[in-house]
């Protein structure tokens, strides 16, 4: 299966649970791209003790899953390319919502 995840959320533990279900999913053989929108391009910047969104956001792309963020949303916080993302188009976007079996929202 292909799994798309976009993620547009600032909240530490609801990132950080997209990016557990991605690396589940991709252990278990699927394709899973996330997509930091809006808020969700903060993901590398939310450092919680409870919650390694980090960390976990490296164990994701580690597994093979790939991260685009939203360059315009970047832009907007005065941001760059943010490590493991790679500075992404809505047209980006869109073809993940096109080509993926599933989409899900977080």
């Amino acid at each position: 299966m292909k799994l798309g995840l976009v993620i547009s959320s600032n909240d530490p533990e609801t990132v950080w649970n997209a990016f557990r279900l991605g690396v589940f999913a991709l252990k278990q053989g699927d394709s899973v791209a996330a997509f930091l929108l809006g808020k969700g391009v903060e993901a590398e910047q939310l450092r919680v003790a409870n919650f390694g969104v980090p960390d976990m956001m490296g164990q994701f792309a580690a597994a093979g899953g790939a991260v685009l963020a939203c360059g315009t949303c970047l832009k907007l916080r005065q941001s760059g390319d943010a490590g493991v993302c790679s500075v992404s188009t809505m047209k980006d976007l869109y073809e993940l919502v096109r080509d993926h079996d599933k989409v899900l929202t977080f």
